[in-house]
């Protein structure tokens, strides 16, 4: 038989070990090489400068929190303790979503920074009334259907329980002018005033 010309005879002699463990153990090194940087241990990450201990009496609690000095009180309570029963309306205090109670008065938590308040007693819808229990205004808003989307009705309730302690129920106008500052995009003002009237009367 004759043999193609191209055909060459197969070389019985096994490869040269050295050389093969030569290959292995560079290839190896070269993946070590590459790998390692991405799978070690990141630097720690520097300490923020801006950010700064902030001690904050919520609904008769005390936190510690550390915050940038910029932070609202509308982003320090729902972002960094979870109270979020105080809604983000407008972000701009023309809504009224926000307000909270601060040594009993009306503030709109979005234009006044956390850190200006330490020392001061915060009172938010959640801390409102205690023990999950509805009082006579929150069953008065109920009744007088003072409520539908319920987004602006945690506002609603804190400006209204300060209303009522400040003694501004004089009649019709007088509530609706010292509610003024609270926005309901419902529609729901005639029930707002008929719940603080009912509400005042019942706290004679």
């Amino acid at each position: 038989m004759t043999l193609p010309p191209c055909w060459t005879p197969p070389d019985d002699d096994p490869p040269d070990p050295s050389r093969r463990t030569f290959l292995i153990g560079s290839a190896v090194a070269t993946a070590g090489a590459l790998v390692l940087p991405l799978v070690a241990e990141e630097p720690a990450v520097a300490a923020d400068p801006n950010v700064i201990p902030v001690a904050l009496n919520v609904n008769g609690r005390d936190h510690r929190l550390r915050l940038d000095p910029r932070t609202t009180l509308l982003d320090a309570l729902r972002e960094h303790l979870d109270l979020t029963g105080t809604k983000k309306g407008c972000d701009q205090g023309a809504c009224g979503a926000c307000t909270v109670l601060i040594d009993g008065r009306r503030i709109n938590s979005c234009l006044t920074l956390a850190v200006m308040h330490g020392g001061q007693k915060i009172v938010t819808i959640e801390g409102l009334v205690p023990e999950d229990r509805l009082n006579a205004l929150q069953a008065a808003f109920i009744r007088n259907d003072g409520v539908q989307c319920g987004y602006c009705t945690s506002g609603q309730l804190c400006s209204a329980s300060a209303l009522l302690r400040e003694g501004h129920t004089g009649g019709d106008d007088e509530i609706r002018e010292w509610m003024s500052g609270n926005v309901c995009r419902c529609g729901c003002y005639a029930g707002i005033v008929a719940a603080i009237k009912e509400a005042a009367r019942a706290s004679v």
